[in-house]
């Protein structure tokens, strides 16, 4: 039976799909409109939870299954006066009719379905690589709160003693750390030379040596080809790496967008395969609007196309499609990518371009480092950040940021996040007024220290080196360590000499003029002060950012 709306009325609108996009659609739209006949329309059991907390659930970290649920069909119904319609898909548009057909997915009966406007927001379906053995039942995957279940419920009944995650993205390292606070041994497997490809290298090393500290097995460059039984375990069969022994195996390799409803309606799509949306996210196809994971959206600072699977940009979308049904005139900027992601005890985030997009799109970039506290260092509890600025060398222009650290990690991105949106340079950063007391930063918060040191980059006042050019140094170049005896002595990069700072004034005849020097300290600061001393006394001197600390980490088993 068709259902249609009320002679010019009263606007029917019907969203496809809930979660971030559509149940933030929805509900704004019903405090914009009154009158309005809301329906959404949710293939699955639940409207509105938090997928972003479903691997905390796995090892009790949130120890409550049903705080998970956001809003349930009742409690959206009732607060929002929404048609809520679960267990309901939508398998076929009608453009021209103006209508969706709808399945019960319980019993497969068809109805029809009358609107104004159509918002789509169907999300992405785990990737399942065309491996043998991805279909076997030890084999999961971790979308929804179904799909948690199912895996909360081999590792309560099986008590796997061993787990493979497949993928190092942000659902396989959360899946692996709370594995392991279970008690679970887990190997990840990653194709990338690195976890969290959308890091650059030295900012993901610092997760994959919190999974070393905690005991997570990872092996990058390691691609699954097969999947076998083997007695009551599994073998997880690697190309031209180890056979894993396994008793479960969590696929965690990314998503793709689900596209198959507004292609088969004949909406436009884009070079990547997502659904293509203009500047109000609406499709090709007017009175249809296009939100979260399943639409290409343009990235504020590339200008590329390209998906975005995370819940902010999908919360915001939906808020401005309900804004422009609801009248108002409003355009999508685009998103930043800002991410963050916490594995055991380490946090690392980014906003913008990072460094190695730059690279792969030619584009002219310079990179700063630092190396500061969370807070005062006097003051209890204070622990190390590391930020990175990729800037633009002519202007300044802040193009994206990283870091990582234990504590403090994500008020900083969403400062430089702040920035970038801004349009700020780094010299804005150095003069940026931000909250201090001693718990909280330093006089000199880090970000401000980035700014300066990028300014001083600029100005040719602070020559650098970064981490990934050291080995290309040499026999020409003097490798100086400026830091104590003890420390040179605890590790050191290879060829370098110590002179530590407080004797390199009268130790400046150990040093030729005519050969450039490279200094290096544990973190930057030192090695900035040695440059200073060396510019001034006639030296050609460049300060290595980030000092010994971020180039080991960086290096890692290569040096």
């Amino acid at each position: 039976m068709t259902q249609h709306p009320e002679e010019s009325k009263h606007r029917t609108v019907v969203i496809v799909g809930g979660v971030a996009g559509g149940a933030s659609c929805a509900a704004r739209l019903r405090r914009l409109d009154e009158n309005a006949q809301i329906i959404m329309v949710e293939r699955g059991p639940h409207i509105s939870f938090a997928n972003c907390g479903l691997p905390y659930h796995l090892s009790g970290v949130i120890e409550e299954r049903d705080s998970l649920l956001v809003q349930t069909p009742e409690s959206f119904k009732a607060r929002y006066g929404v048609d809520v319609r679960v267990l309901t898909e939508v398998v076929d548009i009608d453009r021209d009719a103006k209508t969706v057909e709808l399945r019960d997915v319980d019993t497969d009966a068809r109805s029809t379905l009358a609107y104004d406007q159509l918002v789509l927001s169907p999300g992405a379906t785990p990737f399942i690589p065309p491996i043998p053995g991805a279909d076997l039942p030890q084999v999961h995957v971790l979308r929804n709160i179904p799909d948690m279940d199912r895996i909360l419920a081999a590792c309560n009944d099986e008590q796997p003693a061993h787990v493979t995650v497949v993928g190092a993205g942000f659902i396989g390292l959360e899946v692996a750390e709370n594995l392991e606070h279970r008690g679970i041994d887990v190997t990840v497997v990653e194709m990338a030379a690195q976890v969290m490809p959308n890091l650059d290298r030295e900012m993901a090393a610092a997760l994959s040596d919190a999974c070393a500290r905690h005991g997570v097995e990872v092996l990058t460059s390691t691609r699954v080809n097969a999947i076998e039984e083997d007695g009551e375990r599994l073998a997880v069969q690697t190309l031209d790496g180890p056979t894993v022994a396994t008793d479960l195996v969590v696929m965690a390799v990314g998503v793709r967008p689900a596209v198959e409803l507004a292609k088969a309606a004949d909406l436009t799509l884009g070079e990547r395969g997502g659904i293509r949306v203009d500047e109000t996210l609406r499709t090709s196809d007017p009175d249809i609007f296009a939100i979260g994971d399943a639409v290409e959206v343009t990235h504020r600072v590339t200008g590329q196309t390209g998906f975005m699977p995370l819940a902010g940009p999908a919360n915001r979308q939906g808020r401005l499609v309900a804004d422009i049904i609801g009248g108002l005139e409003r355009t999508y900027g685009g998103p930043l990518g800002t991410s963050i992601i916490k594995v055991f005890d380490t946090v690392s985030a980014c906003t913008g371009m990072s460094e190695g997009l730059a690279k792969r799109l030619d584009l002219d970039h310079r990179v700063a480092w630092i190396s500061g506290s969370s807070h005062a260092s006097y003051f209890p509890g204070a622990e190390n950040i590391t930020l990175k600025a990729i800037f633009d060398p002519t202007d300044g222009k802040l193009l994206g940021a990283q870091g990582y650290g234990r504590d403090g990690v994500d008020k900083r991105i969403d400062v430089l996040a702040t920035a970038i949106a801004a349009g700020m340079t780094v010299d804005a950063l150095e003069e940026l007024d931000l909250a201090y007391a001693p718990p909280f930063s330093s006089a000199k918060d880090p970000v401000n220290h980035l700014g300066a040191v990028a300014a001083g980059m600029l100005a040719g006042a602070h020559p650098t080196i970064a981490w990934n050019e050291v080995a290309e140094l040499g026999d020409d170049v003097k490798l100086v360590d400026v830091r104590t005896e003890k420390e040179y002595a605890a590790g050191t990069i290879p060829g370098a000499v110590n002179i530590p700072l407080d004797n390199l004034r009268e130790r400046l005849d150990e040093l030729d003029r005519d050969v450039p020097i490279v200094i290096n300290c544990k973190r930057g600061k030192r090695g900035y002060l040695a440059v200073r001393i060396l510019l001034q006394h006639g030296f050609e001197a460049r300060n290595l950012l980030g000092g010994y600390c971020l180039w080991s980490m960086a290096v890692g088993d290569d040096r």
